[in-house]
C-alpha cells in the first residue's frame, strides 16, 4: 500500500505516468529495450550542436562514449560533465537530449553527458573509471572544446548524483583535475541506507523504492549493500574525510527514499568548509522535478538553474 497524503497534490498524476515498479532482471531488461518509461518532451532545435565521442577508457577496458552540446559563440565556455541516472543498471545519455540542449544554450556552457557501462554487467569501479577517463579527456581536450578548464564541474541526478560525488572524491584524492563544483540531484549516495534498522517510513514508496535500491547496489556491488569495506568510490557517503570537495549544490524531494543520505553528506560537507547549498522539496518524491505542470517541480528547476549559473562565473 502506498500513502498519497504527503504527495504534493499537483504531482499526483505523474504517478499514473510512471509507475512504481519492483525491479528484477528480467524487467530490467524489458526496461533498457523499451527505454525510458516516462515519456521525454521532445528536443527542440535549436543553434546547440551536438557530437558524439568515442575516447580512450580505462586502462584494458572498452572506449567511453561521450555526448558533446555547445553553444553558439566563441568560448571558452564553462562546461558541465554529466553523468545520468538509472539505479546504476539503466539509462543513457542520448535520452537526456530534451534537457541538454536547451540548458547548453540557456548556460552559455558546454556539456560532456558521459556513457559509463551499466551494472549488472560491470561492477565497481567500471562505471566510476569510466566517468574519470571521460572526465580526464575533457581536461586534456579543453581547448579544442573551447572550454575554460577552471570551470569544469560535475553534474548528475540519482544514480548519476552518486558517480558524480564520487568523481570528485577520485579528482581530489588522485590530485589530478580540479572541479569548479558538483552538483548533485537527489544523488544516490549511501548503499548503507538498505540496511539501515531504521528506515524512515514517509520515503521511498514511489518511483525507487528500497526493493529497488538494494537491486541497484546489488548490482553495482556485485554482492549485498552494507558491508564495512565499501568503496568511497562506489558509495560517496562512506568518504570518512569530506575536506578539498568542490562547492556543492544538493537537490531532494522529502519523500525521496535518499533524503535521509542526502540531508547527512550536506551537513558533513559544511562541517568540513566545503560551501554547500541544499533544498528539500516538499511532497517531492524521486525524479518529481521531471514534472512539466507541477510548481514544486519548476521551483526546483529554477533553483537548479540558478545555482549553476553562479556556479559558473569566473571566481
Amino acid at each position: 500500500m502506498t500513502d498519497l497524503s504527503l504527495v504534493d497534490p499537483e504531482l499526483r498524476p505523474m504517478l499514473d505516468q510512471w509507475p512504481t515498479l519492483a525491479l528484477d532482471a528480467d524487467l530490467l531488461a524489458t526496461i533498457r529495450a523499451a527505454g525510458s518509461r516516462l515519456p521525454a518532451p521532445p528536443v527542440v532545435p535549436n543553434a546547440v550542436t551536438c557530437e558524439r565521442r568515442s575516447v580512450p577508457g580505462p586502462a584494458g577496458a572498452p572506449d567511453v562514449s561521450l555526448l558533446i552540446y555547445t553553444p553558439a559563440g566563441t568560448g571558452p565556455f564553462p562546461c558541465l560533465f554529466h553523468i545520468h541516472g538509472g539505479g546504476y543498471v539503466m539509462g543513457d545519455a542520448a535520452s537526456l537530449e530534451f534537457a541538454h540542449r536547451p540548458m547548453a544554450e540557456a548556460l552559455g556552457c558546454v556539456i560532456v553527458s558521459v556513457d559509463y557501462r551499466l551494472a549488472p554487467e560491470t561492477v565497481f569501479p567500471g562505471a566510476i573509471e569510466d566517468c574519470y577517463a571521460g572526465l580526464a579527456w575533457t581536461f586534456a581536450q579543453a581547448t579544442e572544446l573551447r572550454v575554460d578548464p577552471a570551470r569544469i564541474g560535475v553534474i548528475g541526478e540519482s544514480a548519476g548524483g552518486g558517480l558524480a560525488a564520487a568523481l570528485a572524491l577520485l579528482a581530489r584524492d588522485r590530485g589530478t583535475y580540479r572541479l569548479a563544483f558538483q552538483h548533485l540531484t537527489y544523488p544516490m549516495l549511501d548503499d548503507r541506507t538498505c540496511t539501515r534498522d531504521d528506515p524512515n517510513p514517509a520515503t521511498g514508496q514511489f518511483i525507487w523504492t528500497p526493493h529497488n535500491n538494494r537491486f541497484g547496489w546489488r548490482a553495482l556491488l556485485g554482492r549485498d549493500p552494507g558491508a564495512d569495506d565499501v568503496s568511497p568510490y562506489a558509495a560517496a557517503a562512506r568518504a570518512t574525510d569530506l575536506a578539498g570537495l568542490p562547492p556543492t549544490y544538493i537537490a531532494t524531494g522529502a519523500l525521496d527514499l535518499f533524503v535521509d543520505e542526502d540531508l547527512d553528506y550536506a551537513r558533513r560537507l559544511i562541517r568540513a568548509g566545503v560551501p554547500t547549498e541544499l533544498h528539500v522539496y516538499p511532497g517531492g518524491f524521486h525524479g518529481f522535478d521531471i514534472d512539466p505542470n507541477a510548481a514544486v517541480a519548476a521551483q526546483a528547476r529554477r533553483d537548479r538553474m540558478d545555482a549553476l549559473r553562479r556556479a559558473m562565473v569566473v571566481k
